[in-house]
């Protein structure tokens, strides 16, 4: 009987985990409560009765997991009693890393792996890769497409994927600096400087970035309509900011709420949409990049022209900056603009693009050929990281393919010479034959080929 597998999508905001289709989903971070002054690993945050200025640890730094303490503590924590509650010797694991993942990074992962936790087996890679094992691009009758775009908009960044026969195309994708967490900080900002300060409050303002903002599709008519009436107009909504005295949770005020006099009110007018603009427009921070649709054109301009067309009909949508309201109108909107006229523009949603990925990667650890891609306990106790970089394929090139360049190369190099040898004694006839002549007196009737002295 195969060992379980356990499947970890490790986010740099959640963690995605579970041994069943359905996953659950736990903070990927350490916090500290100043309230209670207590700690809290992952799964333990929703414990914590006391949300004001919690200090976080994130063991993601930039994308890239630096802080290998916090992220022990917090799989500690997962695959104890009080989460998962599985033997990692007897199990298996399928966990995904970021894109461009570095090398001394993906060696941490391997020794982690085996030699903190003993797992039997394992397999890591990004996470688009697994997004043709899912329902995202899946149509009734048809077979999943053979050529398609993932945007994946994250805490960190927010990458597009092109791929081919489900094979990532490393050298044509492009990444946006922007992520969750760059709006959560430029929220926080606009906030802090025009009505609460809000600059220690993470966690509040995640929430009201979550509950209250939208991409707007028609940026300039939204402007003007805050700018005419800031306080009664369509956009302009409130938010009810927590009351820690009495443990309640923030919210939206509705139209029946009873306000008390100790109630906070946060109102939130153009930052509803102006803070998620930044997806598609970096330039309004000083960010000099591309919005994501000219990335999105980009990245397909770069590929085959006669594929181009397939990409434009198959793009999809994961992470959670795509769940905003309007995020798949607009984009389509201005790609529609961008792409050339015999093309159709189709973007794929599902119906959770946090979990999708997890989904996806269930369904290729329930695959009969999943066991074929793993690296074994005993390969990495035989060959240590070589095993890994062997079978995981990622941005680098195998070791098969680096040999295959070092021969062509100089097979290469080698055909060029003999060419410029071969057009050397075509053209050399041809040539007039140039001497020198020397000055009366030289002493010499043949021309001097040595330099002459100045």
């Amino acid at each position: 009987m195969p060992p379980p597998v356990i499947v970890l999508d490790n986010g740099a905001s959640t963690i995605k985990v579970g041994l069943g289709p359905e996953p659950r989903i736990i903070s990927n971070a350490v916090v500290r409560s100043k309230g209670d002054k207590m700690s809290y690993f992952g799964h333990e945050i929703a414990r914590c009765e006391d949300y004001s200025s919690l200090h976080y640890r994130l063991p993601f730094e930039k994308g890239y997991l630096v802080d290998w303490d916090a992220q022990k503590a917090i799989w500690d924590g997962i695959f104890s009693d009080e989460v998962l509650g599985v033997d990692t010797t007897q199990s298996s694991l399928l966990i995904t890393e970021p894109y461009f993942n570095l090398p001394n990074i993906q060696d941490i992962y391997d020794q982690l792996i085996f030699e903190e936790y003993e797992f039997s087996s394992y397999y890591r890679c990004s996470p688009a890769s697994l997004i043709p094992y899912g329902q995202l691009f899946s149509q009734p009758g048809l077979p999943p497409p053979d050529c398609m775009i993932v945007v994946d908009s994250g805490f960190s960044f927010t990458h597009v994927i092109p791929m081919i026969d489900g094979k990532i195309v490393w050298n044509v994708v492009k990444r946006l600096d922007v992520g969750g967490k760059l709006l959560t900080n430029h929220l926080k900002e606009l906030v802090s400087f025009r009505q609460w300060n809000m600059m220690d409050e993470t966690y509040i303002m995640n929430h009201v970035k979550e509950s209250c903002c939208f991409v707007s599709t028609n940026f300039q008519q939204d402007t003007e309509t805050c700018r005419i009436d800031p306080k009664r107009n369509p956009i302009v909504q409130e938010y009810v900011l927590p009351d820690l005295s009495t443990n309640r949770k923030g919210r939206i005020r509705q139209p029946d709420d009873i306000i008390t006099e100790t109630d906070q009110i946060l109102v939130m007018n153009n930052e509803r949409f102006t803070v998620p603009e930044l997806l598609f427009r970096p330039d309004d921070i000083g960010l000099d990049q591309a919005g994501l649709s000219s990335t999105i054109a980009h990245s397909i301009s770069l590929l085959p022209t006669d594929l181009q067309g397939m990409f434009w009909a198959n793009i999809g949508l994961i992470g959670g900056n795509t769940k905003f309201s309007g995020f798949r109108d607009r984009l389509l909107s201005e790609l529609r603009s961008l792409a050339p006229v015999e093309c159709e523009v189709v973007i794929y949603e599902c119906e959770d693009p946090i979990t999708e990925v997890y989904k996806s990667a269930y369904n290729f650890a329930m695959d009969d050929g999943f066991l074929s891609h793993v690296v074994t306990r005993a390969e990495y106790a035989e060959s240590g990281s070589s095993a890994s970089r062997r079978k995981f394929r990622d941005w680098r090139p195998q070791e098969s393919e680096k040999e295959k360049v070092r021969e062509a190369v100089p097979s290469k190099l080698k055909g060029k010479q003999q060419q410029h040898r071969e057009d050397d004694r075509s053209q050399a006839p041809s040539k007039p034959t140039k001497t020198r002549s020397t000055r009366a007196g030289a002493g010499t009737g043949s021309a001097s080929t040595a330099p002459r002295k100045r």
